[in-house]
């Protein structure tokens, strides 16, 4: 890659093992980056519970502004014991959602893949994982997430009950499977559905807008799963997955699910991507109290989350080939953090994946 302007990437450090993770991240980034002659610079702002700290607020309006302006979005993660009160009105979480909402994120992605060195690191046979390589595209804007909740207080004969709406539109529905379509085209061309139609007046529009979006691209195959037999499938044959689209909750739920695959959710990225305008990228694991400040957490997720920052908001896919071969390289000689089952720290392992960056031959 030739040099040109530099790329600027907005970092969201956040709460917990958020800035550990995140540090040796940009570190990766940085070598990989010298390797193919890429420039990156950075931007430090505020999100979740250090600025609900700083300025009262999750998501404050300079740091919104600071990610529209940029080329991309590197995030850790939020929230923790301190802001845990769920009555509070401002919440770390809620910096997440409206991030997404400003940049117009629709769709997250989420790849899960069982490395061959790491087998036995779930709780599953390994004849369960050999061979699984899926893409989880989750949407991001509607569903119940962002649904209007009401508590209703006149329940007759006493007590309470709470209601949260969960609305799609066809729209939202048709670019969401519609990029899953895309993504499929350049994997092995099949795509899963998944939805609660037998129930849920939503998924029922969702299964008939699906297919009517799958029809316009005749190279994918697509097929139609509900959500609970997804979960099942997801622990007995994962392998036969390729793309799996689906709603904001369930997907929320599958990919938490899935992290059992590849042995630890520490090893899980993500990119949230809209119609235009910079991605934003996060490991999906969360801000991990019990170990923040330790040196402990797995970077993996991480680092793997800012080669996908590479691959689809830089136009570096040979700088995010370089990162995930090192990644590969790095497990397969048995570097491990503490949830794989090995010794290495935080700082350890990134330094492992930077060491074996180096050895990766030029393309």
């Amino acid at each position: 890659m030739s040099a040109g302007a530099d790329k600027r990437v907005v970092v969201l450090a956040g709460d917990g093992i958020g800035p550990e993770v995140v540090a040796e991240a940009r570190a990766v980034v940085d070598a990989a980056a010298a390797r193919v002659g890429l420039r990156v610079c950075y931007d430090e702002q505020l999100i979740g519970g250090v600025a609900i700290d700083a300025t009262g607020e999750a998501l404050p309006e300079r740091t919104l502004d600071a990610c529209r302006d940029a080329d991309a979005v590197l995030l850790g993660a939020v929230g923790g014991p301190k802001w845990d009160d769920p009555n509070a009105p401002v919440r770390p979480e809620q910096g997440l959602l409206g991030l997404r909402k400003g940049l117009g994120l629709f769709a997250n992605l989420r790849p899960v893949r069982a490395h061959p060195a790491l087998l036995d690191a779930s709780p599953l046979r390994p004849e369960r994982l050999s061979g699984v390589d899926l893409l989880v595209v989750r949407e991001l804007t509607g569903g119940i997430y962002f649904g209007t909740p009401r508590l209703l207080e006149a329940v007759p004969g006493g007590g309470t009950r709470a209601l949260d709406t969960m609305v799609y539109t066809d729209a939202e529905v048709r670019r969401v499977v519609a990029l899953a379509c895309r993504l499929a085209a350049g994997r092995r061309g099949r795509v899963t559905s998944v939805d609660k139609a037998n129930v849920l007046e939503s998924s029922r529009l969702w299964r008939r807008v699906a297919t009517e979006v799958a029809a316009a691209h005749p190279a994918v195959e697509l097929d139609h799963l509900l959500v609970d037999a997804a979960a099942m499938r997801l622990i007995t044959s994962a392998a036969g997955f390729d793309v799996v689209v689906t709603s904001n909750m369930f997907g929320d739920i599958l990919t938490d699910e899935a992290s059992v695959l590849t042995g630890s959710i520490g090893m899980l990225p993500s990119a949230s991507l809209g119609a235009r305008g910079p991605g934003l990228y996060e490991p999906i694991h969360g801000s991990a109290p019990d170990i923040a400040g330790r040196g402990l957490a797995n970077p993996l997720g991480a680092i793997l989350s800012a080669a996908m920052m590479l691959r689809h908001s830089l136009d570096c896919p040979a700088g995010a080939a370089l990162i995930e071969r090192a990644v590969d390289d790095c497990v397969q000689a048995g570097a491990r953090t503490a949830d794989l089952g090995g010794s290495l720290g935080t700082a350890e392992m990134g330094a492992a994946v930077r060491e074996a960056l180096a050895r990766v031959p030029a393309q």
